[in-house]
């Protein structure tokens, strides 16, 4: 066994191969892989390799597509069988809803170049004549699905791996890993590996793993079963493979499998496996089944595909699968690690993530970053919240039993919740506050004030479309509050303060005290990693604020960068200091009646920070907006919050102040052209693609980023982030829908949603630059129906910034 390499992979499931096999892939052959068994012992052996490309995200689609291509390659490319079926997949709907999801998810699909059908109960019995279609409204159907061998894929990947240099070391136990200067030792029981990078892909063992080096990852195994059946003639005598069958609405998939079928629920009661940690030896094993947890599901399949229903059972699989909160995978950097990697946690769909994981995984590791935007399955996305088995349990089994629910936009789930909460939520909650979670976070979404105070889901305009409404004409026209206590706010301070900050933001830093930048802090290659707030607050002492969902993500890209010396402190504030923002015309006049210090719009200018004393609190004042008005960020310790707010509450009550919430938030900072980090910025593109060159500083010196972004300001960019009104009648673009120009696909929605103060559906997309000019007449395809769509220029709301400025 080597004594050194540059990389050492941990775990030897389909992960662990796949993130060894890219590495060498893209040129290290200096890697090396340990498993603690035999390859695919863990849950790849018994995972029925279940193949689909149907998810609600562009970029995880684009995974899944990748894994599929390289399962049509791999056994070519290696001599290993991988026993790839590509027989189709069909997924019956029976309601409207379930019927706009499959076009939402098609539209999907059509800007990746994927074949994707919504096809009629006829067409599917063409497909499958064992099932029974009669109910059904519409059938996705996705031709380039199916399934694969895992052991086969698993080993195709170990034997692409080793024949360019890698070494896989089989029945070696990992007993501690340690940090030895600028290298990682891991100590095994036949002997010490010294590596650059350690990548912790031990699935469902990764929790454990994860502890060696202080790492609390939020992986729970879940139960999950499968049913074989015998042979069966009625299978036998077909004259091509049927596609896999997925029925949402009794829960379950069943294929082929030696002639006979394969059926496997998702049932509403499974249950979590050795929360406090896999047994040792616990190697190729399975679980006792629990049938009586199945029953409803196979009964409902044996009502769909009668064939099942008196069909003797071969062989009943009970095994474990890790979990996470969301369902996702866990990839990336590790936050506070240096070199250390994880890509673990795929749920029961490890093997048809592996290959695209795989891949995003090793570029990670060898080019700092994915060449696309992972932020979906970014290890950081999760923090302390989330690492208590309680908290996992209870979102992981809430994912597995909604597997083949619908998945709405902008869907807010139970499970776990709440957990963090500020001083007002329960006040809020009492005047109909509708609350969302974001990191860990509740946060009021809109207030409900007649009718009950539940979001109620659809692909379509929903029940809070109104009172959105109402919300923003009141901060529009008069004057509202919001809790926006989630922001995520670090203080950095020491003597290379400034020095340090100048190498990360590629704006200029706030020269004096009291003033605020708005800047971005890029990757090497010039994609927007973060997008942030920094105000000074005194010599080399800074304030920066950015999103709730980036907490750990913005907090770890800053850390990580954090020189050696000592001279730079980095401090996360978030949960000891709470912030209400103040919005709208009649903001001043309210806040000026509680200070003694003069906040005239000469004294107190846009884009500032002063200090101030509102009633009896002591409240940093930030005069920024991200709706386009007068505004003003009010932070300010947690304990004086509920004072605070009723104070403005109860001083606010002549000019008709409103609470507000999160989604008016949105309606009113796309009617303003405001980018949103995650869905309208990352690291895919650049500050320059991105319409946001005001806030790059091309003079102020070297920061991270400067070469990719002058070099593409020289060449031009090819596409850039377009505003454009659609004729969108009852449906909005949310996100991912296609943009057709002249029948072709050119681009997809970044995001998108209803402007209730200009009464317009807008949405961002990337355009390519010949199709970005205002005016430009484009199509949307929303719900499967093209809309009429005209890119316009922005903002749409008050271009010349008058209310925001005076």
């Amino acid at each position: 066994m080597r004594s050194q390499s540059k990389v050492v992979v941990i775990g030897g499931g389909v992960a662990g191969c796949s993130i060894l096999y890219h590495l060498t892939k893209l040129g290290w052959s200096d890697v090396t892989l340990v498993e603690e068994n035999e390859l695919t012992s863990g849950s790849t052996w018994h995972a029925a390799g279940l193949c689909t490309q149907m998810i609600s995200s562009w970029n995880l689609m684009k995974v899944l597509q990748y894994s599929l291509e390289l399962f049509n390659t791999l056994e070519a490319e290696t001599g290993q069988a991988v026993d790839f079926h590509a027989c189709g997949s069909l997924r019956i709907g029976t309601s409207q809803d379930r019927v706009d999801e499959f076009h939402n998810r098609k539209g999907i699909a059509e800007t990746l170049g994927l074949p994707f059908e919504v096809i009629t109960p006829d067409r599917a019995r063409e497909l499958h004549p064992l099932a029974n279609f009669d109910d059904a409204k519409a059938i996705a159907y996705i031709p380039t699905d199916g399934y694969v061998d895992p052991t086969g894929v698993t080993h195709a990947l170990a034997k692409g791996a080793t024949s360019r240099g890698a070494e896989i070391n089989r029945n070696t136990s990992v007993k501690a890993i340690e940090r030895s200067g600028d290298s990682w030792i891991v100590k095994t029981d036949k002997g010490d590996i010294r590596a650059d990078v350690v990548v912790n892909a031990a699935g469902q063992w990764a929790r454990q793993i994860g502890r060696m080096v202080g790492l609390e990852l939020p992986i729970i195994p879940l139960e999950h079963h499968y049913l074989i059946t015998e042979p069966l003639k009625v299978v036998q005598d077909l004259e091509v493979e049927l596609p896999v069958l997925r029925d949402p609405d009794c829960s379950y998939y069943i294929r082929e499998e030696g002639g006979g079928l394969l059926v496997g629920p998702f049932e509403r009661n499974t249950v979590a496996w050795a929360v406090d940690g896999i047994p040792e030896n616990f190697h190729s094993s399975l679980l006792e089944p629990a049938m009586e947890r199945l029953e409803e599901s196979l009964a409902g399949c044996a009502e769909r595909v009668p064939a099942f229903a008196d069909a003797p059972i071969r062989t009943i699989v009970n095994g474990p699968d890790g979990y996470t909160p969301d369902g996702h995978c866990l990839m990336g950097a590790a936050p506070g690690l240096k070199n250390f990697h994880v890509l673990a946690g795929f749920s029961i769909f490890g093997i048809v993530f592996s290959g695209g994981a795989g891949k995003y995984g090793a570029e990670w590791i060898i080019d700092g970053q994915p060449s696309d935007n992972m932020w979906e399955l970014d290890v950081r996305r999760f923090d302390d919240y989330a690492s208590s088995a309680t908290y996992v349990v209870a979102r992981g089994t809430e994912i597995y039993e909604r597997e083949y629910a619908i998945h709405y936009p902008e869907e807010e789930l139970p499970a776990g919740r709440p957990l963090k909460t500020g001083p007002l939520y329960d006040k809020l909650l009492a005047k109909g506050a509708v609350y969302g979670a974001r990191f860990g976070w509740e946060r009021p979404l809109w207030f409900a004030k007649q009718g009950p105070a539940e979001d109620e889901y659809s692909f379509r305009r929903s029940n809070w479309h109104d009172a959105v409404g109402e919300e923003c004409r009141a901060v529009r026209s008069s004057l509202g509050v919001l809790d926006q206590s989630s922001f995520a706010k670090y203080q950095v301070s020491g003597p290379g303060a400034e020095r340090f900050l100048d190498t990360l933001c590629a704006n200029k830093l706030p020269k004096s005290t009291g003033r605020i930048s708005l800047t971005q802090m890029c990757t090497p290659r010039g994609g927007i990693e973060c997008d942030i707030t920094v105000t000074k607050l005194g010599e080399n002492h800074y304030y920066l604020v950015s999103a709730a969902a980036t907490e750990l993500h913005d907090y770890a890209w800053i850390e990580r960068h954090l020189p050696e010396d000592g001279s730079v402190r980095l401090e996360n504030t978030t949960s000891r200091v709470a912030t209400l923002t103040l919005a709208g015309p009649h903001s001043r006049d309210l806040l000026q009646a509680q200070t003694d210090t003069d906040i005239s719009n000469q004294a107190f200018r846009f884009f500032r920070c002063r200090d101030l004393r509102v009633g009896m609190a002591p409240v940093r004042t930030l005069r920024v907006s991200f709706v386009g008005e007068l505004g003003y960020e009010l932070h300010h310790p947690m304990e004086y919050q509920r004072y605070l707010y009723d104070l403005l509450m109860q001083e606010g009550e002549q000019y008709g102040i409103v609470d507000w919430g999160y989604r008016a938030l949105d309606s009113m900072r796309l009617e303003k052209a405001y980018r949103l980090w995650g869905s309208d910025m990352s690291a895919d593109w650049t500050p320059l693609e991105a319409g946001m060159e005001r806030f790059v500083d091309f003079n102020k010196g070297d920061f991270i980023g400067r070469d990719a972004l002058l070099r593409q300001k020289e060449a031009g960019v090819e596409r850039t982030l377009s505003c454009l009104v659609i004729d969108a009648k009852d449906a909005d673009a949310r996100g991912f829908e296609p943009i057709f120009a002249n029948g072709e696909a050119i681009a997809y929605a970044a995001s998108g949603g209803y402007g209730h103060t200009l009464q317009k559906s807008i949405a961002f997309s990337y355009l390519p630059v010949a199709h970005s000019e205002p005016g430009t007449e484009l199509e949307v395809a929303i719900l499967g129906e093209k809309r009429a769509a005209t890119v316009v220029e922005q903002p749409l709301y008050d271009a010349k910034n008058e209310r925001l400025l005076g």
